[in-house]
């Protein structure tokens, strides 16, 4: 019997006639009606007893990620189904037999992919990286394990408030990490802004609120020029008998923000916050050609930039996505991107991987290659046992989730590229020997080093040589997972062989003094050279480095003194790093026990070593991240902080909650502001003196530069507050001539 309210039933019998509904606009068979009502009976029953932590009852939950799947994916009935018992084996009584006898084989190998994914504890990084491979595995078997566990984080994610912080944090870091690159190289551009700004919200909810105000401010302006800018284009295509459709979007919060950060300008400098798209109609054969006299009328109205043209109809992206994109100058002064596609590329354009059952026969070539070709590069990927699983997700991240470029062999073969692949990279792809002895190449008939940075459009021409051999340095240029992973396994043979060579001159060694073969007497040796290990032993006798003499020598009496020598030198490591800590670590507890509430991090302030992250330098007041190394330090990051980003999605375990305390504290943090503007008599003394005389703050370094009138200048300072510093930016931008001014 239900104990459920009124209110909470029609809320849940409402989202289930949703479903119902859009089946039924999608032609949905009366038996695919009918198991849905069943899978939704049976999830139903399941969690009944069940609420989730915000209060709601669970089954809201499986319901919301159905109506995901089908609003944003645009899959089937046998999508809904799983999708409302994706958590029943896991978190129910109920088993995979049981979903196999009611809902048949194909139900259950699906629920099965994705109670695998979950299944996996995520308290530590080798798990949540095992979690990443397990959902690219069970993507290359069935797309839709993938679809519906996108679906149902971008639930999870928006419904984050109710978890505590720290959860907040973690989820939302491997949400950037793994799920929102997923769902862009999938093609689902909606749900990867989506989960990128819900992440945002969590990860640097001052900035995701300060964008979100000024794009709310600025919306009602923004409309005005939208409508002012599409009129002569929608009189022009009428004109012309297009059937056609113009909308607009605004970018995202956190592409936005990426913009901003990446380029150092302020929110009113974004030039492209929105843009506009042009839907057309048009038959299979004149797709195309149609687009490209959109454009053209377009540009008779608006001057294009000409390298801001991105055709990717000629040239789709591996997921699918047509589309033609172009910035135009408007009549006002701005910049404008716009971008034109038909009703079918749009369509795909907003399903990503789902298309394939949408329009499997009008698309079918050239986009079931693509997927067909990206899945078995993960297949590919996986199947590398020498790979750890950090490495794999490196991998597949570096392989799968960069911008592409299109470049073609000497007989025009075209192959996909990662953004940033150089002449190695092509070589490696083409074949593995092609690649162990490339020593250049021409590109477009022109000599270039295997280093050369490929663009779209190259022509590739590998040249060898037997004489070549493969370099560590090689490492440091090469973009794709295949290079990598064929040089590191030259380079580990190389080094493999080199061990058993030692090995073997060891043996010899020992043998010519009489010392017998053993670990004991081996790991002696090890100490008396200070070895770490003994592969280093061992590469040290083969390069050389370790000596006969010095095997003598240790097994020998003077060896004694060399042994007494090598036993004492750690002792004199640590009386001199005691000395510097005392000298540096213990005056900043000092500090803090003469004021204990200066600085941040917990209840156990005195017991904890807290290490200010240099990769982003926060200071009090600064929304931070701590991540613990052990029982006695921490290290802290500003939030936004890429590098804590990053940490979060690997090392959810080790986040420790961190704030500041609440009162003034009298601990100096270092940290930089930069400044540009105009040049002019007296600037210099004027920034100095806001500084040094208004705020009274210590600098530890000024650098300042003038070039043809502008100036620019960078410098270090200590800062006991965040609300110190934003104070003394405010001043600085008060400044005649001083254009800009924010923090390193």
């Amino acid at each position: 019997m239900n104990t459920l309210p009124n209110e909470e039933m029609q809320q849940i019998y409402s989202r289930y006639r949703d479903i119902q509904l859009k089946l039924r606009e999608r032609h949905a068979s009366r038996e695919q009606k009918k198991n849905v009502r069943k899978a939704f009976s049976l999830a139903f029953n399941a969690h009944k007893d069940m609420r989730r932590r915000s209060g709601e009852p669970y089954i809201l939950h499986p319901l919301e990620v159905a109506n995901i799947i089908l609003d944003n994916m645009n899959l089937g009935a046998t999508s809904v189904i799983c999708a409302l018992l994706h958590d029943t084996v896991e978190d129910t009584e109920y088993t995979l037999q049981d979903i196999e006898t009611l809902f048949g084989e194909e139900v259950a190998y699906i629920i099965d992919g994705l109670t695998k994914i979950d299944d996996v504890s995520d308290t530590q990084a080798s798990k949540q990286f095992e979690t990443f491979r397990k959902i690219l595995l069970s993507m290359s078997k069935d797309a839709r394990v993938i679809l519906i566990k996108l679906a149902d984080r971008l639930h999870n994610m928006r419904t984050l408030d109710s978890m505590p912080a720290d959860k907040q944090m973690k989820i939302s870091s491997e949400t950037l990490y793994m799920y929102a690159p997923l769902a862009h190289r999938l093609g689902f551009y909606n749900i990867k802004s989506e989960l990128e700004d819900l992440a945002m919200k969590y990860q640097d909810p001052g900035s995701y609120e300060y964008i979100a105000k000024k794009i709310q401010e600025s919306s009602s302006e923004r409309e005005q020029f939208i409508s002012d800018f599409t009129a002569p284009i929608k009189e022009k295509l009428t004109e012309k008998g297009f059937s056609f459709e113009i909308l607009s979007r605004t970018k995202s919060i956190y592409s936005i923000w990426q913009k901003m950060t990446k380029k150092k300008i302020p929110f009113d400098e974004v030039y492209d916050l929105f843009a506009i798209r042009i839907i057309i109609d048009s038959d299979e054969e004149h797709q195309k050609s149609s687009c490209w006299s959109v454009y053209s009328l377009v540009t008779d109205i608006y001057t294009p930039r000409s390298d801001r043209l991105r055709d990717w109809i000629s040239t789709p992206k591996s997921n699918g996505y047509q589309s033609l994109h172009t910035t135009v100058m408007s009549h006002t002064g701005k910049w404008v991107e716009v971008q034109i596609r038909t009703r079918q590329m749009d369509a795909i354009a907003e399903n990503g991987f789902a298309a394939h059952w949408v329009y499997k026969e009008n698309n079918k070539q050239s986009y079931e290659q693509g997927v067909d070709a990206w899945l078995s590069k993960i297949k590919e990927i996986l199947q590398n046992n020498d790979s750890n699983t950090g490495e794999l997700v490196a991998g597949v991240k570096m392989n799968l989730f960069n911008k592409e470029i299109f470049v073609f062999t000497p007989k025009g073969d075209e192959h996909t590229m990662p953004e940033n692949s150089t002449v190695l990279d092509f070589a490696y792809e083409i074949g593995e020997q092609l690649g162990n002895f490339c020593i250049g190449a021409k590109v477009n008939n022109k000599l270039v080093p295997p280093s050369y940075l490929l663009k779209s459009g190259d022509q590739i021409e590998i040249i060898t040589s037997k004489k070549q051999k493969v370099h560590e340095e090689w490492l440091s240029f090469v973009a794709t997972s295949k290079a990598v992973d064929s040089i590191s396994k030259v380079l580990q043979k190389e080094r493999d062989d080199k061990i058993n060579e030692g090995k073997s001159i060891l043996k010899t060694y020992f043998k010519k003094y009489d010392v017998e073969i053993n670990k004991i007497n081996r790991d002696k040796l090890m100490a008396f050279c200070n070895c770490k290990d003994k592969q280093e032993l061992y590469i040290g006798i083969y390069n050389g480095t370790i000596t006969e003499a010095n095997v003598k020598q240790c097994f020998s009496k003077i060896g004694l003194f060399y042994k007494f020598v090598n036993a004492v030198k750690p002792i004199f490591k640590w009386v001199k790093g005691i000395k510097n800590l005392f000298s540096v670590d213990n005056a900043i507890r000092r500090k803090l026990s003469q004021n204990p509430q200066s600085l941040l991090l917990g209840e156990n302030v005195h017991e904890i070593k807290q290490i200010i992250a240099t990769c982003c330098n926060p200071v009090a007041g600064d929304q931070v991240i701590a991540f613990s190394l052990n029982d006695k330090e921490i290290v802290v990051h500003r939030a936004n902080c890429s590098n804590a980003i990053q940490l979060s999605a690997k090392y959810g375990d080790k986040i420790v909650k961190a704030k500041w305390r609440p009162q003034q504290t009298q601990v100096d943090f270092l940290t930089g502001i930069y400044i540009k503007g105009f040049d002019s008599k007296g600037l210099v003394h004027s920034i100095t003196g806001i500084i040094s005389q208004d705020f009274q703050v210590n600098c530890r370094s000024i650098q300042f530069e003038s070039s043809e009138g502008i100036f620019e200048g960078r410098i270090s300072l200590y800062i006991q507050h965040v609300d110190n510093l934003n104070k003394l930016m405010d001043k600085l931008k008060l400044i005649q001539g001083i254009e800009k001014v924010e923090r390193i």
